[in-house]
């Protein structure tokens, strides 16, 4: 019996919680290196709408994208509860960061694969290849389970083309440092 009880913890996934225009999402916790609260924004010109600006992120440039606007929920609508994630996204090879604004992250939890039903059938003109999955929260409760690589895929080749873009770079200097950081 024990060994079933460990072959259901060796499958359990941690998962960081956060809602996005009152719906809940996750996404695997070893993809978010932090979680920080909302700071000054540069806006870049002739960005994408939900591109909302780039931060300095202890002399970095990192991007940050209005999650729920790229998945065409809308515009966020500020709070206090509003806050950065701070993804990690492997982009041809390379490490990429990029911020992800959310309306607030809730907490870690521990999803086993039993807890996570696939992705329904929506017809054939709908892309849900960025959903991994619906994590049962309550009986009546789901978590939409995003792959937040292929969410940020185009995101993250942008960053990566503008890493070396001499004004991205003087735009992130002109940008107070991050100081306000809580781990994940």
């Amino acid at each position: 019996m024990a060994t079933k009880t460990e072959n259901v913890q060796q499958q359990a996934t941690q998962y960081l919680t956060f809602t996005l225009r009152e719906e809940g999402f996750a996404v695997e916790i070893s993809k978010v290196r932090e979680v920080l609260d909302v700071t000054t924004m540069t806006r870049i010109p002739r960005m994408p709408d939900y591109l909302s600006g780039v931060i300095n992120l202890r002399g970095n440039v990192v991007p940050v994208m209005d999650l729920g606007q790229k998945l065409g929920m809308g515009t966020i609508s500020y709070s206090k509860n509003t806050c950065i994630m701070i993804v990690e996204l492997e982009i041809e090879g390379n490490m990429v960061e990029m911020g992800v604004l959310t309306d607030s992250v809730q907490m870690v939890l521990d999803l086993n694969d039993s807890d996570i039903e696939s992705v329904p059938r929506m017809g054939t003109n709908l892309n849900t290849e960025f959903i991994k999955g619906m994590g049962r929260q309550s009986e009546e409760k789901f978590l939409i389970i995003l792959d937040i690589d292929k969410v940020l895929a185009s995101e993250g080749e942008l960053a990566l083309r503008d890493m070396d873009n001499p004004a991205l770079a003087r735009a992130a200097e002109a940008l107070p440092e991050e100081g306000a950081a809580a781990e994940a």
